[in-house]
């Protein structure tokens, strides 16, 4: 029943950011409003972590699996994609790195500014 629970919970997030995503004239998809709200639902203790933790762990154990459908959609289109592939195989490379950089530095400098509060303290 928790895991019901915490579905419904996932479940209604993303339904509000479908609600959003028609209300707002935006070329912004319906996930990433959902994103956001549970982002901020966390931010501001509306939900707890351990409201939705064990769903979100599971639907993060399963990822590869939602994403199999897409990638059997593409193959109707290999044709055209084949074109394509070098650019974006030195585009997703390229912007791995650059992602995997920011983030490291991101969390060294949150990590730093954590440490020097508990020294203030």
């Amino acid at each position: 029943m928790k895991y019901l629970f915490q579905f419904g919970i996932i479940a209604f997030i993303c339904f509000l950011g479908e609600i959003l995503h028609k209300l707002i004239p935006l070329p912004i998809p319906a996930s990433i409003y959902g994103l956001n709200l549970l982002f901020l639902c966390l931010i501001f203790r509306i939900i707890k972590p351990a409201q939705i933790e064990k769903a979100a762990d599971f639907l993060l154990g399963i990822m590869t699996i939602l994403f199999l459908p897409a990638v059997v959609g593409l193959i109707p289109a290999w044709a055209d994609l084949k074109n394509m592939l070098l650019p974006a195989i030195l585009t997703i490379t390229l912007t791995t790195f650059i992602v995997m950089g920011v983030t490291g530095k991101t969390a060294e400098i949150i990590i730093k500014n954590g440490r020097k509060k508990e020294e203030d303290k």
